[in-house]
Parts: C-alpha cells; structure tokens; sequence
C-alpha cells in the first residue's frame, strides 16, 4: 500500500469501512493495497478553525488527478473552512477518481467570493465518486437576502454547492447537502451519472434552493434520497434526456417540475423522463411541467410518472403552460406530449387537484390517466380541469375526469 506522507492508523480503517458499506462501482471495490491515498491533511488542510482550507484541497485533488494509478482524496472528520474551488479534469489515471468526504465542509459566508456558478465545482472529468458520508455546509442563510429572483427576471442565481459539467461515468452517494446559497445540486452536459443516499436540506422559506437541477444532460440515475427545500425538489431544464428518479422523499418545497422551459430562445427538448416510486409531503406541487408564453418553442415528450404518493400537496398534478407572467396575451410554444400519470394517489388541499392546463397553441397530445385516487384533507369535493389537451383515462378516477374544454 502507498500512503502519502505518512496518515494515521485511523484514517485506514475509515477507508476500509467505507468499501466495506457503500456498493460503488469497480474502481471503489479496488482493494485498498491497491489505492494512493492523497490525505488533504497532508496538503495543509487545517480543521476545525478559521483557517481557509481551499488551496490545500486543491493541492490534493490536483496531486491525485494526476497520479495514474488507483487515486483515492481523503477528507477526515473534522469542520474544513472552503472559498469556492473547482475540481478539474481530465484526470491522468484510467480508473474513476474517489474523494471521500468523512468531514463537514463549510463554505466562506461571503457571496463577492464567489465568481463562478458554485461553491464547489467538478469539470471535465471521466470517472469520479464522491462519497463519505460527510456534509456540506454553505451557510446559505448568510446570503439569502441577497435573492432577488421573485422581483427580478433576469435575476443572477446565488452559487449552487455542488456543480457538475462535462462529467462522464460518475456517482455521488452517502452525503449531505444542507442550506445551500443557490442550488443545491446543478449537473449540465453530462453523462451516465448516479446520486443515491443524499440527503438535502433547507427551509422552507428559502428561496431558489433547489435540490438537484438536471440540465443538458443523458442518463442521470437518483435514487434513495429525501429532499427538502425552498424550492423544486426536483428539476428537469431544457436538454434534459433519459433520467429515472426512483425512491425520493420529498418536502417541503416545490415538487417534482419539468421546466420552466419556453424562456429562452433555441432551447433543447425534454424527453425520456420516469419518476416512480416517490413521496411528496406538504409541497406546493406534486408533478408539474411549466412552461412559459411566448415565441420560444421546444418540446416535452416521453415522460411518464407513475406510482406516487402524495401528502397534503396542493397541486398534485399540474400542467401550467402560462407559467410566469399571467398577464400576456401570448400563448406558450413548448409542445407536450406522450405523458403517462399512474397510480397516484394520497391528499391534497385543493379542491382542484388534477389541473392539465395546456397551449392552445399547441394542445397537449396523447396525455394519459392511470389509476388516480387523491381526496381533499377536508373531505370537500374536488374536481379536473382541462384546457387544450387530448387526454385518455382507464381505471379509477378521483376527481372525476375532466369535462371541460379540450381539444
């Protein structure tokens, strides 16, 4: 076994139980023997102080994505002081990257440090797994204030903690996010990428912290996770393609949202989404797609939502192709299509629950209803709306389907 510099006893046996517990992929199941530990203790990392630790990770991570052998960066227990910082590729090695993250990492409380879209960034890299069962800790709430995203639309988002771009071959598990700045979890143009066993977290007031934004990207897996925010638990931005999110719990927050797409000009096309298997407490929405008016056209298809539990959601389903400003007179150019809703059921606090709310411009197609038996927590009646969509129901029905106007 090679050891840089020298670590602890302690620090093998932590590796040790992280192969033993987590399922990674090949590269974490190489024997320990056969991984150089690069230690960010080893680099100058200072815990538990006021000392700002960025450079000495990045020394590590540097040191490591250079080696080409099996390359593992240790984080151990302990509170780690970070300013923004990227993890960057390509990487030398043929084998994915591990940093295991055994300690809580805080962020600088000082938004004009940051210049970047994150905190924490990792870019070009093809094969990485971050894990640990460690923390990380943006101390969002320290710049909240400076949101100013519901009274601006052209609002510059806050840092999201973690950031992914360009990454092939990833996983991320065994970890917490809390109070993130911005975003939780932003991943774009990337690939066959796995979050599994994260647990998100912030208030319920907070504002744009989003669990995880999926955007131009293909084959991303979650699974396992609970998320509760101030915002989407879930998003799907344009040139989303091919994701499954299986197993997540989630709120307070927003819902599980595909959009808003249809606000800028030249955007890349939704398609191949599944999101089974999942509970929604207490959320605003529970599935929802919005989309903006105007003369921006993309298109949404091939999605299908299926065995879904809802908690005192008060829209459990929802298509809002108005999203935004309700005032204009112009009709949304995002074509939806092909969307399957099955077996859902649970509570709700509207007496509307089931809202398919479409473009006259481009009426919805091919919208299916399986087995849908949601009821008021008051006991009241409720009832379907529809606009503009060409919808087809089998088994049981609660509400009633619609019988408004469609097409």
């Amino acid at each position: 076994m090679t050891i840089i510099n020298g670590s602890s006893l302690a620090l093998i046996i932590l590796v040790l139980s992280t192969l033993v517990t987590c399922k990674c992929n090949a590269a974490a199941a190489v024997p320990l023997a056969d991984q150089t530990i690069f230690n960010v203790m080893d680099f100058d990392a200072k815990p538990n102080s006021e000392f700002i630790s960025t450079q000495a990770f990045m020394k590590a991570w540097r040191a490591a994505c250079d080696f080409t052998g099996h390359a593992r960066v240790f984080v151990p227990p302990g509170v780690y002081t970070l300013g923004e910082i990227i993890f960057a590729g390509p990487c030398k090695g043929t084998h994915s990257i591990i940093l295991e993250i055994a300690g809580t990492l805080k962020a600088v409380p000082d938004v004009s440090e940051y210049s970047n879209f994150a905190w924490i960034s990792f870019e070009s890299i093809n094969g990485v797994i971050i894990t640990g069962g460690g923390t990380l800790d943006a101390q969002g709430q320290s710049v909240w204030q400076f949101n100013d995203c519901k009274t601006n639309p052209n609002c510059v988002h806050l840092p999201a903690t973690l950031h992914f771009n360009d990454i092939r071959n990833g996983r991320v598990m065994r970890l917490k996010l809390i109070n993130s700045m911005g975003f939780h979890l932003h991943i774009t143009n990337s690939y066959l990428v796995r979050f599994h066993g994260l647990t998100i977290d912030a208030p319920e007031d907070s504002p744009n912290t989003d669990g995880i934004h999926i955007s131009k990207s293909n084959t991303i897996k979650l699974s396992r996770s609970v998320i509760r925010t101030g915002d989407d638990c879930v998003s799907f931005g344009q040139g989303t393609n091919n994701v499954t999110v299986n197993k997540v719990t989630c709120g307070p927050g927003h819902g599980i949202s595909v959009g808003s797409l249809g606000k800028l000009a030249g955007e890349l096309e939704v398609r191949g989404l599944i999101v089974k298997n999942c509970t929604l407490r207490g959320t605003t929405n529970g599935i929802r797609i919005k989309t903006y008016a105007g003369e921006n056209a993309n298109r949404a298809l091939g999605m299908m939502f299926s065995d879904i539990v809802m908690e005192n959601v008060k829209n459990p389903i929802i298509i809002d192709q108005s999203y935004g400003d309700k005032s204009t007179d112009s009709l949304s150019q995002v074509k939806i299509s092909d969307v399957v809703y099955q077996n859902i059921r649970g509570t709700t606090s509207s007496e509307i629950p089931v809202q398919l709310l479409c473009s006259s411009k481009l009426p919805c197609q091919n919208v299916r209803l399986t087995n849908i038996n949601l009821k008021h927590i008051a006991n009241t009646p409720i009832t379907s709306q529809c606009q503009n969509v060409n919808v087809g129901y089998t088994g049981i029905q609660i509400p009633s389907p619609c019988h408004g106007p469609s097409s």
